[in-house]
């Protein structure tokens, strides 16, 4: 009963950071499921048939707030679901010694990528408007569909970063578009992993304990996308999978350093390089707030002094 209380409250987390950002619901709780033992393949079915709900009720709650570009949907879910069908067959036939470091090394990689994008680029904002192109969405959602079920998540940090590093939709839609499209690409992968598992290894108690705290964050969260700093919450969440990950593939049989000075001496390391991550994100966005109400102050006294000499000028 405790480690179903324990997986709603995972789902209700990763299902906050993932309406509020775009991604990571996936990535977090596969790390999670992983790092209690679960089987890769199991870990992944596991996500992704909670995910039909939880991505249905995000979905819904990000078209409620008018955060849905319907026309992204389309043209990267339907590329999205044939690659994560595909990624779900490929990981099945994987042995789980073999899959196991495999999909940690994709997550390390993906919250790598996460990490160093929002911390040291923040979010792109100069191209906003500029069409989105099929030939761009629909290889995007192809592969960010096959990374997501092979990896147990990827959806999202594969698409919400190409996304917004095009600059041509703004990030509340950047970010609810992917998580509505996600359902798309959640059923794909669930009948990829049921063709070629059965229920083998998939607990229906931990899919609905994932599901019930994703149901509950998922209108919270797409109201607090609004409200979050991306930029910050983008820095904390990649450490997060960073860290995890690396402490898996020390103790695989690919490294080897399980329970050793140097694993201790590693996970430290990358412990403060985190912490000073989120720090740099949190100082980086204050700057941007004050460049933002600095620029405001400079054109309203701009505006006011060419009212104040258009006023003075004498008539005629």
């Amino acid at each position: 009963m405790r480690s179903l209380i324990l997986l709603a409250f995972v789902g209700l987390a990763a299902q906050l950071v993932d309406g509020a950002l775009g991604m990571a619901y996936g990535v977090t709780s596969t790390t999670l499921l992983l790092a209690i033992g679960t089987n890769p393949a199991a870990a992944s079915a596991t996500i992704h048939l909670s995910e039909i709900g939880t991505t249905l009720v995000s979905g819904l709650s990000h078209w409620r707030f008018g955060n849905v570009d319907w026309k992204v949907v389309l043209r990267i879910g339907v590329p999205g679901a044939v690659g994560a069908f595909l990624g779900a067959y490929v990981l099945s036939n994987l042995a789980t010694d073999v899959a196991k470091p495999v999909m940690s090394a994709i997550l390390l990689a993906l919250g790598i990528y996460i990490l160093i994008r929002f911390t040291l680029f923040g979010l792109r904002k100069d191209r906003l408007g500029l069409p989105l192109r099929k030939r761009f969405l629909a290889p995007l959602g192809l592969f960010a569909g096959f990374v997501d079920a092979t990896g147990g998540g990827g959806w999202g940090p594969v698409g919400t970063p190409a996304l917004l590093a095009s600059g041509r939709i703004e990030p509340r839609k950047v970010i609810g578009s992917i998580d509505t499209s996600e359902f798309l690409v959640a059923i794909a992968a669930s009948l990829g992993f049921l063709i070629a598992l059965g229920t083998q290894g998939i607990n229906p108690a931990w899919v609905a304990a994932l599901l019930l705290g994703g149901i509950i964050a998922a209108p919270i969260a797409a109201w607090l996308v609004r409200k979050i700093p991306g930029r910050i919450l983008g820095s904390a969440v990649g450490g997060l999978i960073v860290l995890t990950n690396v402490r898996t593939l020390l103790r695989s049989d690919w490294v080897g350093l399980g329970d050793t000075p140097a694993e201790g001496l590693i996970l430290a390391a990358i412990a403060l390089v985190w912490a000073g991550a989120v720090v740099w994100s949190v100082r980086a966005y204050r700057l941007e707030l004050a460049l933002e109400a600095a620029t405001v102050t400079v054109d309203d006294e701009a505006m006011l002094d060419v009212e104040t000499v258009g006023a003075a000028r004498p008539a005629g």
